[in-house]
């Protein structure tokens, strides 16, 4: 009975094995694909201005690169290598559009704000090199981990960087204004103190200089990322 009870639960215990487990956690901190791979900056400049835009951009690249990986990885042994690319390609496309249209659909203000980079999710050098990298070298389950875990590093960062850009930028968080109004002559919270919105830190420029920042401090407390001279 005990030998039954262990043949069913070994199954599910090694879809979270130690090692499943370090493909989820390992992008969040010393593999992020932003700050240490530096894959996917771009779209960190151009929609963390709110922090709803980067949430829904960064669930969406979350669902495209898990998605694709789990693809990818059940079609490796029956795609030809020469075409692999082209079929790669055609996956994240397809899965680009269902996002798009769901957005559209559901979350219409929202698509419209962050428009054409839906489409360049595509383009995301994360999603691609997991393609190339991981998924075209393992199985379907922990493809489909690393995934979630890639797409998981890159939306931590872009909500890191829009929770910045956002408070100092226009004194809210997911549009609820938190240092209170800034309305000429009615000025609430610390406006009252003479506090005003940095107009400087919504502009592309300072979402670089703000990945920059995260990247040296990530690497000065982690010895192992920094490079030897």
């Amino acid at each position: 009975m005990s030998e039954n009870l262990a043949k069913i639960k070994a199954p599910s215990e090694s879809l979270f094995s130690k090692k499943n487990r370090k493909l989820l956690i390992e992008p969040l901190t010393n593999n992020n694909p932003v700050t240490v791979q530096v894959l996917g900056i771009c779209s960190a400049l151009a929609i963390t201005v709110k922090m709803d835009t980067a949430l829904v951009m960064g669930l969406s690249v979350i669902f495209v690169t898990a998605a694709g990986n789990y693809v990818i990885s059940a079609l490796r042994n029956i795609m030809p290598p020469r075409i692999r690319i082209i079929v790669q390609l055609v996956v994240a496309a397809a899965l680009v559009i269902i996002v798009n249209e769901i957005l559209k659909a559901y979350l219409p203000d929202i698509s419209e704000q962050l428009s054409v980079f839906v489409g360049l999710i595509i383009t995301n050098c994360i999603i691609m090199g997991r393609f190339e990298a991981y998924a075209m070298a393992n199985k379907p389950w922990p493809s489909f981990l690393d995934g979630i875990g890639n797409g998981a590093g890159y939306a931590i960062l872009l909500l890191i960087v829009a929770f910045v850009r956002e408070l100092l930028g226009s004194g809210s968080l997911f549009g609820v204004k938190i240092l209170g109004s800034a309305v000429p002559g009615e000025e609430t919270g610390l406006y009252t103190m003479g506090y005003v919105n940095n107009n400087l830190i919504i502009l592309p420029p300072m979402a670089l200089i703000i990945v920059g920042i995260i990247i040296w401090v990530q690497r000065a407390k982690n010895t192992s990322l920094q490079e030897e001279n």
